[in-house]
């Protein structure tokens, strides 16, 4: 691996495993599922633990991997895994006991179509596991969609700064189109892993061995017993929460400027309103388009200044319609909020949205 910048052609899979190498990541541990098998793939080709010394293991099975990250994510390492949505579901056990323990760590989802086996082609129906938690309890992750193969790679540096800096489980929501397609990607420079002296200073609450001359054990759980207490653990929860939408909201928006109508997007959904917006406009169609790409926390105040500014507002997805419920939310009824998706793996075309754009307004 050289360490300057590289311009590379890659699947978003290939990305996200170069960009952990380059991220100073310590440790991936998971399991091979369609569509995201490269991710471990290429890892096992670059052979990292000769270079860096990162960790590279597969996993017996999702439920263990994601039990590797609350061990490694505790002791203070920045670790991570990769799945697909029925991979994904069984890891949600793992997620809710580590953002109940405060446990940072990465997990990156390349949806496929459900529900259960389904198939192995793209879907985006993993939104309300995604944005709501997924598993037991009150709690959130913080989840970023890229739309590009470039922010596969540039998002899992991302991830892990936002997740050590909640201390905090941090997902990827990708899918198998933006997994399997290649791009000219530029990857990042080159960071060192920490040492075991940084991370003794950065993360004080860690797990480990060092620094016990200067501390007592650090125990780390999601149990409490005393309901009291676990009144104010939940507490703390919430504000950190609220924290995390007060700052970290993020999002992209293009010709809305003079848009009367808009469409709301995210991930490869975007890619393809993109091309719709282009198409609508040719035609006289004022439209201009809002890609959220933290899905949680969602951009609710971006959406509702929009919903002030436009006449109507499409959201297009890969699933039966599942986002479109945060955007009405946000939108407060003030305007028609339409919805657009395709199932079982087929993707909508340009057209396909441009006709439902011109549904919505009549």
């Amino acid at each position: 691996m050289k360490e300057e910048n590289e311009i590379l052609l890659l699947k978003g899979n290939e990305a996200i495993a170069h960009a952990a190498i380059r991220c100073g990541c310590d440790g991936y541990f998971g399991y091979p599922i369609t569509p995201q098998s490269e991710v471990l793939e290429t890892l096992a080709a670059l052979e990292p633990w000769k270079t860096t010394g990162m960790v590279v293991l597969q996993a017996e099975s999702e439920v263990a991997s994601i039990n590797m990250l609350y061990g490694g994510g505790g002791t203070g390492k920045r670790v991570m895994t990769s799945s697909s949505s029925p991979g994904v579901a069984l890891m949600q056990e793992g997620i809710s006991y580590m953002a109940g323990a405060e446990i940072p760590g990465l997990i990156v989802n390349v949806q496929r179509g459900g529900p259960g086996l389904g198939t192995i082609q793209p879907s985006q129906s993993d939104y309300n596991q995604a944005t709501r938690g997924g598993g037991n309890g009150d709690y959130n992750v913080i989840v970023l969609a890229p739309a590009s193969v470039q922010e596969m790679a540039d998002f899992v540096d991302l991830a892990f700064s936002l997740a050590f800096k909640y201390r905090t489980p941090a997902m990827i929501l990708s899918d198998g189109v933006i997994g399997q397609m290649m791009e000219k990607v530029a990857l990042p420079p080159c960071k060192p892993r920490r040492t075991e002296e940084e991370i003794v200073k950065e993360c004080p609450w860690a797990a480990n061995g060092h620094g016990l001359k200067s501390r007592k054990p650090n125990v780390i759980t999601s149990l409490e017993l005393d309901p009291a207490e676990m009144e104010k653990k939940n507490e703390h929860l919430q504000a950190k929460y609220r924290d995390i939408q007060a700052n970290e909201v993020r999002y992209e928006e293009t010709n809305l400027e003079d848009a009367e109508l808009a469409i709301v997007a995210f991930g490869s959904a975007a890619r393809i309103s993109y091309k719709a917006m282009e198409n609508a406009r040719a035609q006289g169609i004022k439209v201009g388009l809002f890609r959220p790409i933290t899905l949680w926390p969602f951009p609710e105040k971006e959406i509702a200044a929009l919903s002030r500014r436009v006449k109507g507002l499409l959201v297009v997805e890969i699933n039966a319609g599942q986002m479109v419920y945060d955007v009405k939310l946000a939108a407060e009824g003030r305007i028609p909020v339409g919805h657009y998706g395709r199932l079982g793996g087929i993707v909508p075309s340009p057209d396909e949205i441009v006709d439902a754009l011109k549904k919505l307004t009549d």
